[in-house]
């Protein structure tokens, strides 16, 4: 089993920066992909961010060119920098992990970026 253990979120104000972190424990050698989702209230949740075990990337179109996700494989962490934030990116962040036959998810990060 996968545990997803995230840090990082908290309040900023607009044009401010945060750095989500995830670490994953468990039986690390079965996640592929790991990534970001994020859901504000009445929304879906919607996939922010996606990196490979190889380290290809995938963003939201919303957040291209403001955030940057990496990985660590040695150390099972997934990384999240947020930079030029706005109101609009305020949500809870998930982290997701992709196993060969399951999917995990942290217990999620509150972002808000007040105006």
């Amino acid at each position: 089993q996968v545990q997803l253990v995230e840090s990082g979120g908290g309040l900023v104000q607009a044009g401010g920066s945060l750095r989500l972190s995830c670490a994953a424990s468990g039986s690390t050698l079965s996640i592929r992909d790991m990534g970001w989702y994020c859901q504000a209230p009445g929304k879906q949740r919607e996939l922010v961010a996606l990196v490979t075990r190889g380290g290809s990337t995938q963003y939201a179109a919303s957040v291209k060119g403001r955030f940057t996700i990496s990985r660590d494989n040695a150390k099972n962490t997934v990384y999240l920098q947020m930079n030029s934030l706005k109101p609009e990116d305020t949500a809870v962040y998930y982290c997701y992990a992709r196993e060969l036959l399951d999917n995990k998810w942290g217990q999620g990060t509150q972002v808000t970026v007040s105006a």
